[in-house]
């Protein structure tokens, strides 16, 4: 089994990669940087993972946010 130690994803759920987003983002800087209406338009957790699941352009682009936020956080 590898070990995925410098993976910032490793033990992230999708829900936690986004709750910690809109924490540090908010909603309205988060459609900013990432343009999808499920961000702009009336934005929840529901409907925003119901989208990212079903969307993998979308999710690429919410986990790549949050590696960039990680290093920089880190």
């Amino acid at each position: 089994m590898e070990t995925q130690t410098n993976n910032p994803l490793h033990g992230k759920t999708l829900e936690g990669i986004l709750n910690d987003l809109v924490a540090h983002f908010g909603w309205e800087e988060l459609g900013d940087r990432i343009r999808i209406n499920c961000f702009t338009d009336n934005p929840s957790i529901k409907s925003s993972l119901t989208f990212l699941r079903k969307t993998p352009w979308a999710r690429k682009k919410v986990e790549d946010l949050y590696i960039r936020f990680c290093s920089k956080k880190g």
